[in-house]
Parts: C-alpha cells; structure tokens; sequence
C-alpha cells in the first residue's frame, strides 16, 4: 500500500513513517523545510515538497495513493483559532480529493475535546461546536467529508503523546517548572490526562489504513489517565524543585495560558479501539518516560 502522510518530519508523523516503511508500505511524505526534506530521504520514504495548506498540491498527493494519514497542525498557540480552520480546510480538500473512491483518509484530533471529568469512550463527541473550541474544527470536517462518502477516520490522540523527541505538553510543563523553580499542579492535582507512546500511536495509524475497521472514531489511549499531580511529582524530582498545589490566582500566574490544559480532567477508554483492530500498546508509561526519555 502507498500512503500519503502529512507532517511526514513531525512527532508523530515521523514515527507513523517508520512504522509504514517497517512493515512494507510505500510512503510519500509532505514535508516543508530542508530539514525535513533530508530527514524524510533518509527513512527511504518519497519526499513531496510543499505546504499543507496548498489544497491543489496535497489532492494530487492523496489522488497519487492508496490512503492517507493526516497529521500536520500548526501549533502555534497564538493564533490557535485560524490554524484549526486551515486544519477543517486541509481535511475537506483531502476528502474532496477522494471522493468516489475506496481509499481511507485518517485525520488526526484530541481527546482532550471531551473534557468531562468522566471516562470518554469513542462513542462520545465534543459538547461544543468550533464557534466555542476551535479545535472541534477537525471533526466537523471530517462528518462533512463522510457525509460525501469518504471513508474518514478519526484518531483521537492524548494530551500526552510521549517518547525521545517529544516537543508537546510535557516539555512545556517541564519548562514553566524550570522558569518558576517549582513543579505544581492545580488544586488536589487529581485531574487526569489520558497519555500514549508514539510509537504506539503509529502502530494504530498503521492498523486503520490496513484493515479499515468499521469503527471509524479510535482512541489512541494506552493509559486512561495519569493523575497530573504524580505528572509534577516526577518532573520536581527530576529537576530537584520543590512540588506545590497552585489554584486561583496562583495558579494562573504559574501556568499562564496553559491553565487550561493543566486543569483538563479527560480521562479516555481505547477499549472498542483495542477490540476493532487488537492494538496492544507496549511502551513505556508517562511517568517512567518523563524520567527515561531525555525529557529533563
């Protein structure tokens, strides 16, 4: 099978590369920088030069395969709104570009939109629309290509997705840590935060273009949910920094525009996602990561 990966260089994206080459696949992979030019070449996958958000440009490479996994975002938190839009435009360009066709299109989204202090499984959906939380974008727009007849997938993946490399939530909370001299969580500090290794979420990718489920929400949860106080328990010893509980305006002044996501308590089941394709996660947890991986 050939597949078209966006954000081929990134965290993820990278990994789902290797896993697809590892098993016989055939990859082309967008990427937009020199550098990631030269770290796709070197994995053996087909370089295809050029920015997402080229509509024309990423239909011919979704046209050229036989599915496609979608992974690129722009994370730039200061302008978090238009990025999700372009993200709802990238996604309805890939499934235009597949209609009439049997070819998967995987794309990516969050299980941290199901915010509910409960136990989410696949069956739930975001309780807001995009004019509320930008990010519901990506599933919005994925309904919309369905209801074309694309063969769309949702991956939800985990506040935390953690290996070697890692450049997401963890670093950041690493960082304030480092920048404050202390290590803190908010309140009791029993939210939770559902976490998954990164190699373990490309084996999922892998798994939905090959077998195609008819499950077409997935989980890619290994871990329920990590109890974000042992989170800040292990980065303070890590670090050697006092572990305290913020709240208020406290809290606020610690974790600034990240409150939000240190507050989130979604903890998430991937027991249908497990079943549908018998996906084992087998790597290392959050917490023995944050200590094993380079983090600090």
């Amino acid at each position: 099978m050939r597949v078209f990966v966006t954000g081929a260089s990134g965290f993820v994206g990278s990994a789902i590369v290797n896993e697809l080459l590892g098993t016989g696949h055939e990859v082309l992979g967008l990427v937009r920088s020199d550098k990631g030019a030269e770290q796709l070449a070197s994995t053996g996958a087909e370089v295809y030069r050029g920015d997402v958000n080229d509509q024309e440009f990423i239909q011919k490479g979704a046209a050229a395969c036989d599915a496609v996994i979608h992974t690129a975002f722009n994370h730039d938190f200061s302008k978090f709104k238009a990025n999700c839009e372009d993200d709802r435009k990238v996604i309805t360009a890939l499934g235009d570009a597949l209609v009439g066709s049997d070819k998967p299109l995987v794309i990516t989204s969050g299980v941290g939109l199901l915010n509910y202090g409960r136990l989410a499984t696949e069956d739930d959906v975001p309780p807001v629309a995009s004019d509320v939380i930008p990010r519901v974008a990506s599933e919005e727009a994925a309904a919309a290509v369905a209801a074309k007849g694309v063969k769309v997938y949702t991956v939800r993946l985990p506040p935390s997705v953690h290996g070697e490399g890692d450049h997401g939530f963890v670093p950041m909370i690493i960082n304030l840590a480092k920048e404050k001299g202390e290590s803190a969580y908010i309140a009791d500090g029993n939210n939770r935060w559902p976490a998954v290794h990164r190699l373990d979420a490309a084996v999922l990718y892998r798994l939905i273009v090959e077998k195609q489920p008819e499950l077409c929400v997935l989980h890619a949860v290994a871990e329920e949910g990590v109890v974000f106080r042992e989170i800040a328990e292990a980065i303070g010893q890590g670090l050697n920094l006092p572990v305290l509980s913020k709240t208020g305006d406290e809290a606020a002044a610690h974790f600034g525009w990240f409150l939000h996501f240190a507050s989130m308590n979604c903890p998430s089941s991937s027991e249908k996602t497990r079943e549908a394709l018998n996906w084992q996660p087998k790597g290392t947890g959050l917490i023995a990561d944050i200590g094993a991986a380079g983090y600090l």
